[in-house]
């Protein structure tokens, strides 16, 4: 590793990659945890913001700490679950960090643990070619407490990521991925370049770069570097 300015980078970086980068959503394309904020319009914060540090962390099994986090969102107005998800900002750079890519060439991929309320906005503001989140199930206008969709197991993330390449004739090991927790653990040992952006310290061990500066525009280089 090679460090400057705020980016630890792996020397290996000559190879060329092909064009398709994923990128994970919750504090990494946007500057927070949606679950979280859900959580706090259902005054549950802190039983849910407990079990996600775990989780990004590694201590715990996501497919279950995901069903039990959900579960006390129960009873949450969806309007009040619209307004919550709508009011979190963009990374700070994300907009420009993916326009850059796009002009590169790059098709571009959202897989997230979060959900369509949130990514289905963040995916227009972005123009993200593809998408995979989880879906709150809504009955008479509030949160049942249940998700479905497909990301909620333990490896979804590589299940996608797979499915995603091979559409566009990539293999995953030809590709660039960027995240920061646990769960991405999955597609940076499939991909052939990962970028751990703010990271949890489990990413570290898989990461080719790391990134400690909250600005997505510090990847410019890391990704120009790799044309």
């Amino acid at each position: 590793m090679i460090r400057f300015d705020e980016v630890t980078l792996a020397s290996n970086s000559n190879r060329k990659f092909s064009k398709l980068i994923i990128f994970d959503m919750d504090s990494t394309l946007i500057d927070a945890e949606c679950i979280d904020e859900l959580a706090l319009a259902a005054g549950v914060a802190d039983k849910v913001s407990q079990i996600t540090d775990r989780t990004m962390r590694g201590e715990l099994d996501y497919n279950l700490a995901l069903l039990e986090r959900v579960k006390l969102l129960k009873g949450l107005e969806i309007t009040k679950a619209t307004e919550a998800v709508e009011k979190i900002e963009l990374m700070p750079g994300a907009k420009e960090l993916l326009e850059h890519v796009q002009s590169l060439g790059y098709k571009t991929a959202m897989l997230s643990g979060g959900f369509t309320l949130s990514s289905d906005r963040v995916a227009k503001l972005l123009n993200i070619d593809y998408v995979y989140a989880n879906t709150l199930e809504v009955k008479n206008g509030y949160l049942t407490g249940v998700v479905s969709g497909p990301m909620t197991q333990n490896l979804s993330k590589e299940f996608a990521f797979e499915e995603i390449a091979r559409k566009n004739g990539f293999l995953p090991e030809d590709c660039i991925v960027v995240g920061d927790g646990a769960n991405d653990v999955c597609i940076f040992k499939r991909a052939g370049y990962s970028i751990a952006f703010n990271p949890k310290p489990i990413l570290h061990q898989h990461a080719d770069v790391i990134i400690s500066k909250k600005d997505l525009r510090a990847l410019i280089s890391v990704i120009d570097s790799l044309q």
